[in-house]
């Protein structure tokens, strides 16, 4: 999927859709955000050696877990983060670097699901976490929050 595709899934747009291209297969999201010099997260965080905050890496995560919702979400949902256990941040991820997360719901109970996911750059993991969320569902279509 591409970003007009994920953007039929998930409600994100300008400056938070922070996925750019995402891949189901055998029940598993395979996503990749390339970090770009210029963008809003990396503003300040650091001056002369700028690294993506592990809460941006956690919702990149978070968003590619989504597409596993496919076409049984059509735009009709809102996703909220529940939950984020065991984070860990391993090395940073910089400008130039392109993101590849791995993430799978391993179980759900009603309306809210269980994750995991890695991210990697160049084959070494960056981050890690078990997270949760909520969806709702809306009976129109919902293009925005």
């Amino acid at each position: 999927m591409q970003r007009d595709e994920i953007e039929k899934i998930l409600p994100h747009r300008d400056g938070m859709l922070l996925i750019d291209e995402v891949e189901v297969s055998e029940g598993i999201a395979h996503a990749k955000k390339t970090i770009r010099p210029e963008e809003w997260f990396l503003q300040g965080h650091f001056p002369g050696d700028p690294i993506v905050p592990g809460v941006i890496l956690c919702e990149i995560m978070a968003q590619s877990t989504c597409a596993l919702l496919g076409e049984e979400a059509g735009g009709n949902i809102s996703t909220y983060l529940t939950g984020l256990d065991k984070a860990r941040f391993r090395n940073p991820v910089r400008p130039g670097d392109t993101l590849e997360i791995t993430a799978s719901i391993t179980r759900s109970k009603d309306n809210f699901y269980f994750a995991k996911g890695e991210g990697r750059v160049g084959g070494k993991l960056c981050v890690s976490a078990e997270y949760s969320f909520v969806i709702e569902r809306h009976s129109e279509k919902c293009d925005v929050f």
